[in-house]
């Protein structure tokens, strides 16, 4: 939370002129827990690997899945953000097609936004828009 930054550094929150967001090119999880785009597939284990996907201190494997935009813009939204770096890119190179959930399916209605409780979200199904890579080396991505 972007707010948590001027409780931790004891400055008010009007000095602050600019929230840049982080975040992987894909999704991970540690632990239990619903997560709509999980790969449970071979692409799943290569981005672990690939992207060392693995707790500093326990060692423990993170979940992957493709990226989450509806979580994206829920954590755009309560962080205030004015940019986003997005990190990791270069675990996609060796991927054909890359999906982005951009809204679930719940109930058989679409969602574009995070359901506030965890018994909803476990319902939620990811609806992707895929993404042919053009020449991933320079970054390029074609809907």
């Amino acid at each position: 939370m972007a707010g948590g930054a001027c409780i931790g550094t004891g400055i008010g929150p009007t000095v602050i002129d600019r929230v840049i967001g982080v975040a992987k090119a894909y999704t991970t999880r540690v632990g239990e827990g619903p997560f709509p785009t999980e790969l449970t597939c071979g692409i799943g284990e290569q981005l672990c690997t690939r992207g060392a996907e693995f707790g500093t201190t326990t060692g423990r494997r993170r979940r992957c899945g493709w990226f989450d935009a509806v979580i994206g813009r829920y954590a755009v939204r309560i962080n205030g953000l004015d940019c986003l770096a997005i990190t990791k890119l270069d675990v996609l190179d060796e991927v054909d097609e890359i999906k982005v959930c951009v809204a679930y399916e719940l109930d058989g209605s679409r969602c574009e936004e995070l359901p506030s409780s965890a018994h909803t979200f476990v319902r939620c199904k990811p609806i992707y828009k895929p993404c042919r890579v053009g020449n991933s080396r320079r970054g390029t991505v074609v809907p």
